[in-house]
């Protein structure tokens, strides 16, 4: 029998399901429901404003250059970063550590034709990205969280060396699998054994909320009246469901 840290095949529904939820109270349930101390990325910003993201992680890690690391590394079509490239489809994100750096960037509008050609959802990093105005010019459909906007490249700073592993990103563990939401707040990663639990729990916290709301503007009081849901708001609002 599998234990409960089992990773699952998160499916499309759930995926679904997360992007009408906010980042903030996926972050507060992941934290307090799951045990997460740090699910949330420090330092990583939306550059497609208006999208949100909800997808599974595909891993890339980058690790500074030296001889001996670069001599047993692959180059070209079958690199890490073009391996890791062909994992994503549908559903799917490219999230690549770039040790919290945002110097190096870990590729423009070329490389990233892959996952435009792919269908891909897109890519996470706690780096840089560049060619932002090219992929919206020429429709590439990609949701980008980013450290910050750079012109460079990764040489000098950092190499794709492993893929399809574990890796921080953000100062949070991302494990291949994972779910990542986004929207304008931030990224949270969500491990994919509690992405079906968290799901159910945030839709409720929203529903709870909404109700909160309805009542304190139809009553015209102070939020503090209802807020946060008391035991007993949480039993008015599941008896009116």
């Amino acid at each position: 029998m599998p234990d409960k840290f089992t990773p699952v095949d998160v499916p499309q529904s759930i995926l679904d399901r997360f992007k009408a939820l906010p980042v903030a109270t996926v972050w507060g349930h992941t934290q307090k429901d799951a045990g997460v101390p740090l699910p949330f990325m420090e330092g990583v910003f939306a550059f497609t404003k208006g999208t949100r993201l909800a997808a599974r992680a595909r891993t890339l890690r980058y690790l500074p250059p030296r001889p001996d690391l670069v001599s047993e590394t692959k180059l070209g079509e079958n690199s890490p970063e073009y391996v890791a490239m062909a994992r994503c489809g549908p559903g799917d994100v490219l999230v690549c550590d770039l040790m919290k750096s945002t110097r190096p960037c870990v590729f423009g509008d070329v490389k990233a034709m892959q996952l435009k050609m792919n269908n891909a959802d897109g890519i996470v990093t706690d780096g840089g990205i560049r060619d932002l105005d090219i992929m919206d010019q020429e429709g590439y459909d990609l949701i980008i969280y980013a450290g910050a906007q750079t012109p460079y490249g990764s040489a000098h700073w950092a190499i794709p060396a492993e893929e399809n592993v574990q890796i921080q990103c953000g100062g949070v563990l991302v494990r291949p699998g994972d779910v990542l939401v986004g929207d304008s707040d931030g990224v949270v990663v969500v491990h994919s054994y509690f992405a079906e639990e968290c799901v159910n729990i945030v839709e409720e916290h929203e529903g709870v909320e909404a109700y909160i709301k309805q009542k304190i503007q139809s009553e015209n009081c102070a939020p503090g009246k209802y807020y946060p849901p008391t035991p007993e708001m949480w039993k008015e609002y599941r008896s009116q469901k």
